[in-house]
């Protein structure tokens, strides 16, 4: 097996193991019984904890870099766990709104893809790969302007399904 197969079967591999704790999680772990420390165990450290004002927090896992799913996973304030949800669907998206800062689509939205900055339009746009209809790989931009401030969406086919980079 040549390197560049050897990568390829890593990386499927990686995918693989990564989906398969989400799954294992998503069916061992259970409501109202299970705690922090399971969902630590089963899906290991998330990229942020997302602390509400309740006591009760969001434990965020984005499966990337170039993943299709970001699980929030949610803890009482008691420590017990209550559930995970993927947040990269069309209910989520719509809830992204103009006039929302840069911290609080964080939070709604977990961590992007992809983030480039233009300096010519004075814009920062954030990107998130997600499974459309029929599972199409698409993305969901996000555009601010420069101070972090939402000004408006857009959803586009993933060009790596119809031929583009």
């Amino acid at each position: 097996m040549g390197v560049r197969q050897w990568l390829v079967a890593a990386s499927m591999a990686v995918t693989l193991v990564l989906s398969g704790c989400d799954y294992v999680a998503q069916r061992e772990l259970q409501a109202g019984v299970s705690t922090k420390e399971d969902v630590l165990t089963k899906m290991g450290k998330p990229e942020m904890i997302w602390e509400n004002g309740d006591g009760s927090s969001k434990y965020e896992y984005p499966r990337g870099p170039e993943g299709h799913e970001t699980y929030m996973v949610s803890i009482a304030p008691d420590g017990r766990y209550l559930g995970m949800e993927n947040i990269l669907v069309d209910a989520t998206f719509a809830k992204v709104k103009p006039g929302m800062t840069r911290d609080e689509l964080r939070k709604l939205m977990g961590r992007p893809t992809e983030t480039v900055i233009y300096k010519l339009k004075q814009e920062e746009v954030w990107t998130w790969r997600h499974k459309g209809i029929h599972y199409k790989s698409r993305r969901f931009h996000v555009m601010m302007d420069l101070q972090g401030i939402v000004k408006g969406t857009d959803a586009t086919d993933d060009p790596r399904e119809t031929g583009g980079n």
